[in-house]
């Protein structure tokens, strides 16, 4: 069995339907269901005897992108597990873009984390690379970074106090910084942060890391980790945008592009394209009166 939900243009949306569904028969999958869900009037949801979830994702895509999108082969449901990526998927922002702004260098560590995320460069080396160059800015930058630039993106506060509320765990796990990630975490709701330290000297960053770097297998590992203490049929969902995220999207029970980098998308379970993070409410079905606004 394959459910998809989507949220798209309604504009049109019959005719789409019916040409979505001739190409996925053309495919030899029968759509047995497709119906607006009754407590969510924005979510089609499209029900498949049988059929590759791939081919299901790609035939959607071509015919109603942009949309917000999850495909499942079990029941979907409020997850007991929500993992996420931080810069670009809850917040806006790259947090290390920022401050090398503060040190004339956003240009060129820009182009690094564009590379890194697209999944040209190995991660642990661009990311040192990166810190590299920070090295003697002072640490009061960070402080003024936090509150001049970083912003959660809309709808990230509701979606962490509503799965909270459900009784879903929420971790935040990034290859960014805690100097960030600790008060964005707070901000937002998180209640565990993993991430990397920015080594400091004398109120100033050294232009190295503290410890062992949280990279895509750091990421994954969290993720399987944090499910087990759960229980084994524990159900999770995942969070990211880049390169780096895939191996945890792919290891979640449902693994969520939002606004992402190709082969992230690609990579994933669904996507968020369209509408802001409290989409991923709408998919998993939670009626809009149970939300929890953040």
């Amino acid at each position: 069995m394959l459910i998809a939900r989507l949220i798209a243009d309604p504009a049109e949306l019959e005719t789409r339907l019916d040409r979505a569904t001739a190409a996925l028969e053309g495919e030899g999958m029968r759509v047995a269901l497709a119906q607006m869900l009754d407590f969510c009037g924005d979510v089609l949801q499209i029900g498949l005897p049988e059929g590759d979830a791939t081919t299901l994702r790609r035939v959607l895509d071509e015919h109603f992108a942009p949309a917000d999108v999850l495909v499942s082969e079990a029941e979907i449901a409020v997850p007991e597990l929500f993992v996420s990526d931080m810069d670009s998927t809850m917040i806006g922002q790259e947090c290390i873009d920022e401050l090398a702004d503060f040190a004339g260098l956003k240009d060129r560590v820009a182009a690094i984390t564009e590379r890194a995320m697209q999944g040209e460069l190995d991660f642990a080396s661009a990311l040192a690379e990166r810190v590299g160059l920070l090295a003697g800015l002072g640490e009061d930058a960070i402080e003024t970074c936090l509150a001049e630039r970083i912003r959660p993106v809309a709808g990230a506060a509701t979606l962490v106090a509503t799965l909270k509320a459900k009784g879903c765990r929420t971790v935040l796990v990034t290859g960014g910084f805690h100097h960030f990630a600790d008060p964005v975490a707070e901000r937002i709701g998180f209640e565990h942060v993993v991430g990397n330290r920015l080594a400091v000297a004398d109120g100033k960053l050294t232009g190295a890391l503290v410890g062992a770097i949280t990279d895509s297998a750091v990421k994954e590992r969290v993720l399987r980790e944090e499910a087990a203490r759960i229980g084994s049929d524990a159900t999770s969902l995942a969070a990211g945008d880049g390169a780096n995220d895939i191996p945890m999207l792919q290891a979640a029970t449902w693994g969520l592009a939002y606004r992402a980098k190709p082969k992230a998308r690609a990579a994933a379970d669904g996507w968020v394209d369209r509408g802001d993070l409290t989409a991923v409410l709408d998919l998993l079905g939670v009626p809009r009166e149970e939300w929890v606004r953040g």
